[in-house]
């Protein structure tokens, strides 16, 4: 079995059920409940100090409506984690328009790494929120401190391979620990003469481009070579990078 690692984006799409109100208990690996329950409840009460809060959250003038979005998290409309980001990796995704054995596959196999609730499957439902992996909550700290001892120790039991296609940021938040087997994929431009650099912001279209691949073909994968291999009956350029546990995805058009 392979598990997918997304990471989350600061855009997000508004709205969603008001039927299904954020349910703790209800999220991708549960043993993660209390911290969750710690961030939930500290961003929930940072928001009663708008201007602390605009500091914490790094708001720009424009951007305070973010601090009503907090106080609302616990009550909020929810939808699907997949659904409810934007960004140049979701639209890559575009998991609106896959067909249903595809948005089941991403339900078993994707995990997104948040800031907020750690770890979330692709179909949980979540509410809209504001919050980067960077962020140092009061009455916490660092997030960091809150999730990468916990997130670390639950991706210790899932099974098969871990692709690990998150941002080093939220990485940081969850490292897959060295007893798991795992590919953190670095997405890369070859130029006309064979040189190749890696890629930033434009790094996140190839990522979702490769998810709504695999979506859609749903291979067994168990290894780094498998899942080389797989990639190269799609006419996508994986190879094994210089550092152990690292694989070098070169851009998708």
């Amino acid at each position: 079995m392979t598990t997918i690692l997304l990471p989350p984006s600061e855009t997000k799409r508004a709205g969603g059920s008001d039927d299904a109100p954020l349910n703790l208990d209800g999220l991708a690996l549960p043993v993660l409940a209390p911290q969750r329950e710690a961030v939930v409840a500290s961003v929930v009460a940072l928001s009663s100090d708008p201007v602390l809060a605009a500091k914490v959250l790094k708001l720009s003038p424009r951007q305070l409506g973010e601090i009503g979005v907090n106080a609302a998290i616990a009550a909020a409309p929810t939808m699907p984690a997949i659904d409810r980001y934007t960004g140049v990796l979701f639209d890559g995704l575009d998991a609106a328009t896959l067909d249903g054995s595809a948005r089941r596959w991403l339900g078993e196999r994707v995990l997104i790494q948040t800031a907020l609730l750690g770890p979330v499957g692709a179909l949980d439902p979540i509410p809209s929120y504001r919050l980067a992996a960077g962020a140092s909550v009061p009455g916490l700290g660092p997030l960091k401190r809150v999730w990468a001892d916990a997130v670390g120790e639950a991706f210790g039991a899932l099974p098969g391979l871990v692709v690990d296609l998150r941002s080093e940021a939220y990485a940081a938040l969850g490292p897959v620990p060295d007893g798991v087997a795992s590919a953190y994929v670095r997405v890369v431009a070859e130029g006309p003469d064979g040189s190749v650099r890696a890629l930033n912001h434009f790094n996140k279209k190839s990522k979702g481009l490769l998810v709504r691949r695999l979506a859609q073909r749903r291979p067994a994968i168990g290894s780094i070579a498998e899942l080389v291999a797989w990639a190269e009956t799609e006419g996508i350029t994986m190879r094994p990078a210089d550092r152990a546990g690292e694989v070098e995805l070169v851009a998708l058009a």
